[in-house]
């Protein structure tokens, strides 16, 4: 039996697993994930796929934080793996954190497996995030993608590894969403046959597609295709963590200086960052989430897809 809430940041669905998740005991939360993974990927399946979950649907294991002077920790994971952060996640925690009397409005830290994140409360419903530092990594990389000829864009770390394109091969419109999951999975599959990775040789496992706003106060529109296939209905935290990082890298956005991100179904951040003692860019995202469901999850022995139906 695992209890579970719901919510959804900008459109894009977390579950926050409060009761009922494994067993890692304690430790750093980059280690307790790799326990996670390790020895009990089954609680992850359970709960994210179907039959009570689906694609779209990201993971958050509430932890008990190793640093003290933390509110919470969270594992991000979704419906084929474990991510690093989660920016809409992290909002739609901390709205669920309070949808449970655990925190109130104001400033808290939350521990992830890559860092403390800041997290302030604004309201019921509005949540901005200080991120772990983000940065670009390579500017204007070109890769050789089946039907869709030679693509560039730059590669950055907003707490995952992302693939930014300088332009999009389709509208960023809800109609072209299936065009652009082929598209972006093709863009995907060509950067690791090509061999080109995040520092480190660390995977690329999120494309970022940019193209002109919609609304007249908007700075860009995105599409972003998540590890899974699933694209992501938020404008995606770390996605626009990353992009927040290539536009000070190129000069193009000034320390304290808003950029709205809209995503391709029209929902949107608010972005900005600052530099620390060392320089490194610390975004901002601001965004609400709004909690939608509490649920206990159920597993029959007897059932076949007991643990979820895993994609193969």
């Amino acid at each position: 039996m695992m209890r579970v809430i719901d919510s959804h940041t900008e459109g894009e669905p977390t579950r926050l697993i409060v009761e009922g998740g494994p067993p890692l005991g304690g430790g750093s939360l980059a280690e307790r994930r790799r326990l996670f993974a390790e020895n009990f990927d089954h609680f992850r399946s359970f709960a994210v796929n179907e039959p009570r979950g689906y694609d779209a649907l990201v993971g958050a294991l509430l932890c008990e934080p190793e640093d003290k002077t933390c509110a919470a920790g969270l594992i991000f994971f979704n419906n084929v793996g474990y991510l690093g952060m989660c920016g809409h996640g992290t909002i739609g925690a901390a709205v669920t954190l309070a949808h449970m009397g655990r925190i109130g409005n104001g400033t808290h830290r939350f521990e992830t497996p890559v860092g403390v994140v800041s997290v302030d409360l604004k309201s019921r419903n509005e949540v901005t995030i200080e991120n772990v530092a983000s940065r670009r990594s390579r500017e204007a990389v070109t890769v050789q993608v089946p039907g869709l000829g030679a693509v560039t864009g730059d590669i950055a770390w907003g707490g995952n590894w992302f693939f930014l394109t300088h332009d999009t091969p389709h509208p960023l419109t809800m109609a072209e969403i299936p065009a652009l999951t082929v598209a972006a999975d093709a863009v995907m599959k060509a950067l690791a046959a090509a061999g080109i990775t995040g520092d480190g040789g660390a995977p690329i496992d999120h494309i970022e597609f940019f193209g002109p706003p919609v609304a007249p106060d908007a700075h860009g529109r995105n599409f972003v295709l998540c590890p899974g296939g699933a694209y992501d209905r938020s404008p995606c935290g770390t996605g626009t963590s990353a992009k927040v990082a290539c536009l000070a890298a190129a000069g193009k956005l000034a320390p304290g200086q808003d950029w709205v991100q809209e995503s391709v179904v029209g929902s949107r951040f608010v972005a900005r960052y600052r530099r620390d003692a060392a320089g490194a860019v610390i975004p901002s995202i601001t965004g609400r989430a709004f909690v939608v469901s509490e649920a206990v999850l159920l597993r029959d022995p007897d059932d076949p897809f007991a643990d979820g139906l895993r994609p193969i």
